[in-house]
């Protein structure tokens, strides 16, 4: 593949080639979350070719995760010399030199002045769940807060934190007993019916007026689950004030600030951690997705004073594998040699610029937003009333990827546009023209 190339798809979707491998996968595997029946061959940078030879632009970043873009050289050759050295040994039990540095690094990347530690994991979901854990042990409380529109995994802790779909725990129930969802910041519908700023954050109000004096007592609670931005909830970005006021309340309560960075962390909004664009120094940081360019590895950090008292409290059997130790090491080392940030932050302001400019002439266009590479534009049937279109959301997703690009949804009628942070804007532009006719012509029919 070169370095540069058009979005080009030639044959139906899916392809004759790429219809086999789908066909296999439906009759083998369990249903899950399949988006577009594309079965992808390879990709380098933002570009993947599927099996009957179609290119598209990857806006998805396989879901978060390829932020240094598909098959970057330097992670590459990271990942093959470990592979020829040693592969795993297990490293909640043992020491060896890639996990170490790794922690060291990380635990040096957490905002604030305070030491901090690191326990690795295989997932963003197995990441909440060692937060869980550390939160509840250390503080001795038993309940925890979350938002309506959270998003923090599927495993039994992780789902009760999240709340962005009843379908994620339709037959699941009863799921960890403890947790309690507040409303967030959505201030395009604002749940109290108000508009930022004249609201005066009554949404942070409500929580400690209301929740912790009528619902549950704020000693009870061990954490606060923070998304920085919703993802899967539908691209949420909180107006400046919340974040800040959330922090200033779990302080005021001994409430443990956890902020998720699964989706928005490693450069997606322009800072390193996204909590950084509203200066918070949270308590634990749970990390994944993008820590390893595609390798299956993830984090928790916490300040050194949450660590456990003794061994035995908490450990895993993959968690810091050599190998994707190596991947997230090299990865780190592109995001800050190759000024990732600083490309997110200007092509993401780009991109919401010329989003709103395509709202303009394309009502069905009801919110844009974002922050960095990490956009989204919300799909209405009627600007006034703002009533969801998820049929036309989903015309429009499927519109893209006739036009050679991949796009997922978010919330309960968004498309969210995550691009890999290697973007240059002659593609982004590209890709702005294929958003565009994509809307021209699911609302023109």
């Amino acid at each position: 593949m070169s370095d540069f190339i058009r979005p080009n798809v030639t044959t139906s979707i899916p392809g004759e080639k790429s219809r086999s491998i789908v066909e296999m996968d439906n009759d083998y595997g369990i249903t899950a979350t399949k988006v577009f029946p594309v079965a992808i061959k390879k990709g380098k940078g933002i570009v993947l070719e599927d099996e009957d030879g179609n290119v598209f632009y990857d806006f998805t970043s396989g879901v978060g995760v390829c932020n240094t873009g598909h098959c970057h050289p330097h992670v590459v050759e990271a990942i093959k010399n470990q592979t020829e050295q040693l592969m795993h040994f297990a490293g909640t039990d043992y020491y060896y030199k890639s996990q170490s540095r790794l922690m060291e690094r990380m635990a040096k990347k957490a905002p604030g002045t305070n030491k901090k530690r690191v326990f690795f994991t295989n997932s963003g979901t197995e990441s909440v769940e060692a937060a869980i854990k550390l939160s509840r042990y250390y503080s001795k409380r038993p309940q925890f807060l979350s938002f309506i529109g959270a998003f923090h995994g599927r495993t039994m802790g992780s789902l009760s934190l999240t709340a962005s779909r009843a379908v994620h725990k339709e037959g699941f129930q009863p799921t960890m007993p403890g947790v309690e969802h507040v409303p967030y910041a959505y201030c395009y519908r604002c749940p109290y019916n108000l508009a930022y700023p004249s609201c005066n954050m009554e949404c942070v109000k409500q929580i400690e007026n209301w929740y912790l004096k009528k619902v549950l007592s704020p000693y009870d609670v061990a954490a606060f689950f923070v998304e920085p931005i919703q993802g899967e909830g539908g691209y949420i970005v909180p107006p400046k004030e919340f974040l800040p006021m959330i922090k200033e309340m779990c302080e005021k309560y001994g409430i443990l600030y956890v902020s998720d960075e699964i989706q928005a962390g490693f450069g997606r909004t322009g800072e390193f951690f996204a909590c950084e664009n509203w200066n918070i120094v949270p308590d634990i940081i749970t990390c994944a997705k993008g820590m390893g360019s595609g390798l299956p590895i993830g984090c928790m950090i916490a300040d050194e004073k949450l660590d456990y008292p003794h061994p035995g409290c908490h450990s895993n059997t993959f968690g810091g594998n050599p190998v994707c130790c190596e991947s997230s090491y090299a990865t780190l080392d592109v995001i800050e040699n190759e000024n990732l940030m600083v490309n997110a932050k200007n092509l993401g302001q780009y991109m919401n610029d010329a989003l709103h400019d395509i709202q303009k002439r394309h009502p069905i266009i009801g919110d844009v937003r974002g922050l960095g590479l990490m956009q989204a534009i919300e799909i209405v049937k009627d600007p006034k009333t703002k009533e969801i279109d998820p049929v036309s959301r989903d015309q429009i997703c499927d519109e893209m990827l006739q036009l050679g690009m991949i796009t997922i949804d978010c919330g309960p009628s968004s498309i969210r546009f995550i691009p890999p942070l290697v973007i240059n804007k002659e593609e982004m532009a590209i890709a702005l023209e294929i958003i565009e006719k994509a809307v021209t012509k699911v609302e023109n029919h």
